[in-house]
Formats: C-alpha cells, structure tokens, sequence
C-alpha cells in the first residue's frame, strides 16, 4: 500500500475519479435498497448519485487535459490511511436513519481527508487539487441538505418515519418479544418443577440452562422458516430467527442464572424477582411498540406467567 503523501499527482486525480464512481455507486445502491419503502428519500440518493457522476466527469475532463486517456487503476484499498466504508450488503437490510447517517458521514471524512492531506502536501499543484476536491465534497453535503429540504417536506418525513418505526417493529420487536415472552414463560414449568422436585440448586440450573437453551434454537429455526420475508417486508428471515433465538434463551437463562447461588431458598426467591422484572419487561415493550393498553398487557403477561409458574411448583411438589 502507497501512502497518500508518495502518490503522484496523477495518481492522487486517477484516485478521485475512482472515488467518485464508487460513491455514486454506493448512492445508487441506497436508492435501490430504499426504493419501495421510501420512494422520496431514495429520490434524494439518485440525485446525490447524479451529482458525484457529474463530478467524476469533471475530475476526468481535467485530467485528459493534462495526463492524457490513459487512467492508472489506483483504488481506496491500494493507499495507505484512506477512507473506507463498510460494504453495502453489511448495511442491509437499509434503515432510513443509518443511511442518512452513512451518506453523511461518507461526504464528511472523504472532505476531511482530502484536507489534512493537502495541508501535509509540499507540491502546490497538488495541495490545490485537494482543496478542490474537499470543496467538492462540502459541496455534496450541502446539496443533501438541500435535496432533502425541497424533497422531504414535514409530512413526507413523518410518513418515511413512521414507516421506519413499523419496519423496525416488524423485523426487530416482533420476533424479540416473540421470543422473550416463550423464553421467559415457557422455561418456568421445567424450571421451578426441577427445583423443588430435587431442592438442589445445581441441578436446577442445568435443567433451567438446557431448557432456555433448547427453547431458543427452536424458536429461532421457527421464526426464520414461518417467514421469508419477501411479502410481508419482515425482512431477512435469519437476522428474524436470530433475533427470536437469543432473546428467547435470554428471557430463559434470566431466572435461571439464580440457581448458581448455593442456598436453595435464596435462589429461588432471587429467581422469582427476577420473573417479576421479566414480565413487567414484556409488558412494557408490549405497551411500547404494540400498542396494547399498559394495565392489559400486565394482566396477560402476568396471568399467564403466574399459571405456568404454579403448574411447576405443583408437578415439581408432586
């Protein structure tokens, strides 16, 4: 790898027109990505992507004029200390704000760059061209600002917010809780059965350990193969299923951790005030992101808690 500094002029122009097609890509592809969901703001990310092809055909007019047709193939990953951006298919599936996020922050360390570098550069032809190539980039962001102040009035933001927090409960919140309510009501029976059917603490947490455990590969392999996510627009299917997974072994492994104290009485009084905290955990996500009035969603959360809880106790008492 070349640092930045060594790179010829030549190199450092070749280096910009690379630069600005990838990002022009990278706009297309947010566009893309945003398209059926948030058709304005993916609107806005064509027009940035218009903007940077406008700019790589300026930077390659200028350097025809002096270099010549030939182009040196010279890429972010070949200089030493240049920005690089996570791929694409790492941001998936797309978020309004992380993407507006990731576009800002693109135009800003790429500006940043450019600068610091010119300020290191002896060569005045080159600091020159870096300075204009960072008003370049200044000239990007401002140009969002302005795109999204004609394009994305008051209501067409509220409207793609509230599209993103539905997407988000959808693809997050949905499957999360899914599996905390399985993992934290379900994993009660076996648990508290195991523990006064044996009263012995250790035993009690392996039953608790493989019950959460087993629940959440169940559930996980469950919530993945119920949906693919191409109708519904719950997204990917595994990222789902994980989510369910862990949540449901964690809502699990909570009342079950207890059991590693060695007196039988304190762990079990710490596991059920652990249950306690569980359900008003589910009852407020569920009063949250749900919609469901607070004072119902205790009662059904608690009723059924409280259920399962004693047909433990009873099987394991028996």
């Amino acid at each position: 790898m070349k640092r930045f500094v060594d790179l010829t002029e030549q190199e450092v122009l070749a280096l910009a027109i690379t630069n600005e097609e990838e990002d022009s890509r990278i706009y297309r592809g947010f566009a893309d990505g945003l398209r059926a969901q948030y058709p304005t703001s993916a609107a806005v990310f064509d027009a940035m992507a218009e903007e940077e092809v406008n700019h790589r055909t300026w930077l390659f007019d200028l350097y025809r004029k002096k270099f010549g047709d030939f182009i040196p193939l010279i890429r972010r990953q070949d200089v030493k200390g240049f920005v690089r951006h996570r791929p694409l298919w790492l941001v998936r599936p797309l978020g309004l704000d992380e993407v507006r996020k990731y576009a800002e922050t693109m135009e800003y360390e790429t500006a940043r760059f450019y600068r610091r570098s010119a300020e290191q550069s002896r060569d005045a032809s080159m600091r020159q061209l870096l300075i204009k190539l960072a008003e370049a980039e200044d000239k990007h962001e401002k140009l969002a600002e302005r795109l999204e102040g004609e394009l994305l009035t008051t209501d067409v933001r509220t409207e793609e917010d509230a599209t993103a927090r539905r997407m988000f409960v959808l693809q997050y919140v949905q499957p999360g809780l899914a599996g905390l309510m399985d993992g934290s009501v379900s994993t009660l029976a076996p648990l508290f059965a195991a523990a006064f059917a044996t009263q012995n603490t250790w035993a009690t947490f392996l039953v608790g350990l493989a019950a959460s455990i087993g629940a959440g590969i169940s559930m996980g392999f469950a919530e993945a193969l119920s949906d693919d996510g191409s109708l519904t627009g719950r997204g990917s299917p595994w990222l789902r299923g994980g989510v369910c997974g862990l949540m449901t072994t964690l809502g699990g492994i909570g009342h079950t951790l207890p059991y590693l104290i060695p007196h039988f009485g304190i762990a079990t009084g710490v596991a059920f005030a652990v249950v306690v905290v569980e359900l008003a955990v589910i009852s407020w996500i569920r009063w949250r992101y749900m919609d469901t009035p607070f004072l119902s969603a205790v009662f059904q959360i608690v009723l059924g808690g409280v259920l399962v809880f004693l047909a433990g106790i009873l099987i394991g008492s028996a």
